[in-house]
């Protein structure tokens, strides 16, 4: 495959994760693994929580391609969708835990307007506390009507 083929293999996974954990937010996460992501809409101290193992869940889809394509020269197409995977899974990362949540304290102010937009769906998203009723799932994504 040509280098152009592998990028654009890294950057379409990329955006196809964020249909994949839109999914998995809205239908998992706010459905029968509400035992698990239940922990992330509470205030607690802890360093880590419950809704943690969905990192290491996402993560295993990743390792895999990487592992497979790497070791494959007929399959090598894989390692570029683990990379993507995992892009997104840094993004995510950076994003939600570090930014938005302040789990790591970094001195950060959003000043554009995509910035603000995605924080305060995510901030909305928030204010419920339950597994029903819940809007804005996504994560790069979020609609003009939660910019300020």
């Amino acid at each position: 495959m040509t280098i152009a083929i592998n990028i654009l293999l890294v950057i379409v996974t990329f955006f196809f994760m964020e249909g994949v954990a839109w999914f998995t937010h809205k239908y998992i996460m706010h459905g029968f693994l509400w035992s698990w992501h239940r922990s992330h809409h509470k205030v607690h101290g802890h360093a880590l929580e419950m809704n943690d193992l969905f990192a290491v869940v996402f993560s295993i889809p990743s390792i895999v391609c990487i592992y497979l394509g790497y070791g494959s020269s007929q399959l090598n197409w894989l390692m570029y969708i683990g990379i993507g995977i995992f892009c997104y899974g840094v993004f995510y990362f950076i994003f939600h835990d570090i930014i938005v949540h302040r789990r790591i304290k970094i001195p950060f102010k959003a000043r554009s307007k995509y910035m603000k937009r995605i924080m305060n769906a995510h901030y909305v998203h928030h204010e419920k506390h339950t597994k029903e009723d819940g809007e804005s799932f996504g994560f790069l994504y979020a609609s003009k009507k939660y910019s300020k």
